[in-house]
């Protein structure tokens, strides 16, 4: 409870910083010229990433009404509007167009949603899994994503939501393990 509170705080202070400070940019200046377009693409990626996995939790909150999903799900807002902050930054246009449960402007997020939500409401044990297999996925891009930049800004705010993540897949695998199940890293090493 304490380092997701620690997360929480690291997020709230990063968000105002960003807010309140331009990097050094003119506020008038179209600033995503200053990114390659892996960076433009990886901020847009990762911000409908951290959508999924609120609308997932938020779906399997409802269906199962077990707390770690909802507190997860706040969480993960946190990180979208974290990633909105390098968005609105740069001048890049929010993929973010309907903000309604479900919906995506990426085709590939919106069928893994689908998928998601599927095997995540045919048992409790399944939606834990889920929810560590989403973590997993999204500790993954975050590497990816961190690696593909050199402004400071992005890997602040990469490495911040990697930690949120860490915490959370750590959560998602203790209330695996207490009712009985296991877990396989699906898409990072263990």
């Amino acid at each position: 409870m304490k380092r997701i509170a620690g997360t929480i705080g690291i997020l709230l202070i990063l968000t105002v910083f960003l807010s309140f400070t331009d990097g050094g940019y003119t506020g008038a200046q179209q600033v995503s010229s200053l990114l390659t377009e892996e960076e433009v693409d990886s901020l847009l990626l990762m911000r409908e990433e951290e959508k999924l996995a609120r609308d997932v939790y938020t779906v399997l909150y409802q269906k199962w009404g077990l707390r770690i999903f909802s507190n997860i799900a706040t969480s993960e807002q946190r990180h979208m509007d974290s990633v909105k902050v390098l968005l609105d930054r740069y001048g890049i246009q929010d993929p973010v167009k309907d903000n309604q449960t479900g919906k995506f402007t990426s085709p590939e997020l919106a069928k893994l949603y689908d998928e998601l939500v599927e095997r995540g409401t045919k048992s409790l044990l399944d939606a834990l899994i889920v929810g560590a297999n989403i973590e997993e996925l999204d500790i993954k891009d975050l590497i990816e994503s961190s690696s593909r930049t050199d402004k400071a800004d992005i890997k602040m705010v990469y490495d911040n939501l990697k930690r949120g993540s860490e915490s959370h897949l750590e959560a998602f695998i203790k209330q695996i393990t207490l009712r009985g199940g296991s877990y396989t890293s699906k898409y990072i090493t263990e």
